[in-house]
Protein backbone atom coordinates (compact mmCIF):
# COMPACT_ATOMS: atom_id res chain seq x y z
CA UNK A 1 0.00 0.00 0.00
CA UNK A 2 1.37 3.39 -0.96
CA UNK A 3 1.73 6.05 1.66
CA UNK A 4 -0.34 9.19 1.17
CA UNK A 5 1.60 12.42 0.67
CA UNK A 6 1.71 14.78 3.61
CA UNK A 7 -0.01 18.14 3.35
CA UNK A 8 3.38 19.83 3.01
CA UNK A 9 4.43 17.61 0.09
CA UNK A 10 1.06 18.21 -1.60
CA UNK A 11 1.51 21.97 -1.18
CA UNK A 12 5.05 21.82 -2.60
CA UNK A 13 3.89 19.79 -5.60
CA UNK A 14 1.00 22.16 -6.24
CA UNK A 15 3.30 25.19 -6.00
CA UNK A 16 5.86 23.59 -8.30
CA UNK A 17 3.11 22.82 -10.82
CA UNK A 18 1.90 26.41 -10.72
CA UNK A 19 5.43 27.80 -11.09
CA UNK A 20 6.09 25.48 -14.02
CA UNK A 21 2.78 26.34 -15.69
CA UNK A 22 3.62 30.07 -15.46
CA UNK A 23 7.16 29.41 -16.76
CA UNK A 24 8.82 30.49 -13.52
CA UNK A 25 10.28 27.01 -13.02
CA UNK A 26 11.98 25.45 -16.05
CA UNK A 27 11.38 21.88 -17.20
CA UNK A 28 14.66 20.56 -15.82
CA UNK A 29 14.00 21.80 -12.30
CA UNK A 30 10.34 20.79 -12.37
CA UNK A 31 11.17 17.22 -13.43
CA UNK A 32 13.58 16.77 -10.52
CA UNK A 33 10.55 15.95 -8.39
CA UNK A 34 11.01 12.32 -7.44
CA UNK A 35 8.58 9.41 -7.62
CA UNK A 36 8.59 9.40 -3.83
CA UNK A 37 7.00 12.84 -3.96
CA UNK A 38 4.43 11.80 -6.52
CA UNK A 39 2.98 9.13 -4.26
CA UNK A 40 -0.16 7.46 -5.52
CA UNK A 41 -0.25 9.17 -8.92
CA UNK A 42 -0.01 6.55 -11.68
CA UNK A 43 3.29 6.54 -13.54
CA UNK A 44 3.10 7.03 -17.30
CA UNK A 45 3.40 3.88 -19.36
CA UNK A 46 4.63 3.49 -22.89
CA UNK A 47 1.93 2.58 -25.39
CA UNK A 48 2.53 -0.42 -27.64
CA UNK A 49 3.68 0.46 -31.13
CA UNK A 50 3.06 -1.52 -34.31
CA UNK A 51 5.61 -2.61 -36.88
CA UNK A 52 3.98 -0.33 -39.46
CA UNK A 53 4.20 2.65 -37.12
CA UNK A 54 7.89 1.99 -36.40
CA UNK A 55 8.61 1.95 -40.14
CA UNK A 56 6.52 5.09 -40.60
CA UNK A 57 8.43 6.90 -37.83
CA UNK A 58 11.74 6.00 -39.45
CA UNK A 59 10.60 6.94 -42.93
CA UNK A 60 9.11 10.25 -41.81
CA UNK A 61 12.49 11.05 -40.24
CA UNK A 62 14.03 10.23 -43.65
CA UNK A 63 16.43 7.78 -42.07
CA UNK A 64 17.73 4.45 -43.26
CA UNK A 65 17.38 1.47 -40.94
CA UNK A 66 21.09 1.79 -40.18
CA UNK A 67 20.82 5.49 -39.23
CA UNK A 68 17.67 4.89 -37.16
CA UNK A 69 19.30 1.93 -35.41
CA UNK A 70 22.36 4.00 -34.62
CA UNK A 71 20.30 6.84 -33.17
CA UNK A 72 18.50 4.36 -30.88
CA UNK A 73 21.73 2.48 -30.08
CA UNK A 74 20.30 -0.74 -31.56
CA UNK A 75 21.36 -3.14 -34.26
CA UNK A 76 20.09 -2.86 -37.82
CA UNK A 77 18.88 -6.45 -37.56
CA UNK A 78 16.75 -5.61 -34.53
CA UNK A 79 15.19 -2.60 -36.28
CA UNK A 80 14.44 -4.84 -39.25
CA UNK A 81 12.77 -7.40 -36.97
CA UNK A 82 10.69 -4.66 -35.34
CA UNK A 83 9.57 -3.30 -38.71
CA UNK A 84 8.62 -6.78 -39.95
CA UNK A 85 6.71 -7.53 -36.75
CA UNK A 86 9.00 -10.45 -35.91
CA UNK A 87 9.72 -8.83 -32.54
CA UNK A 88 7.82 -6.41 -30.34
CA UNK A 89 9.71 -3.55 -28.66
CA UNK A 90 9.78 -3.71 -24.87
CA UNK A 91 11.34 -1.79 -22.00
CA UNK A 92 13.75 1.02 -22.88
CA UNK A 93 13.32 0.52 -26.64
CA UNK A 94 9.55 0.92 -26.34
CA UNK A 95 10.06 4.02 -24.19
CA UNK A 96 12.44 5.55 -26.78
CA UNK A 97 10.07 4.80 -29.64
CA UNK A 98 7.27 6.49 -27.71
CA UNK A 99 9.48 9.58 -27.30
CA UNK A 100 10.12 9.56 -31.06
CA UNK A 101 6.38 9.14 -31.66
CA UNK A 102 5.52 12.14 -29.46
CA UNK A 103 8.40 14.52 -30.11
CA UNK A 104 10.09 13.37 -33.30
CA UNK A 105 13.45 11.75 -33.85
CA UNK A 106 15.22 15.03 -33.06
CA UNK A 107 14.43 14.42 -29.38
CA UNK A 108 16.89 11.53 -29.25
CA UNK A 109 19.63 12.89 -31.49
Amino acid sequence: MKQKNSAIVEAILETAGDLHRHRLLDDEEYHKITVRHLGAQPLPTARPISAEEIRSLRESARMSQAAFARSLNLSVGYISQLERGAKQPKGPVLALLNVVRRKGVEAIL
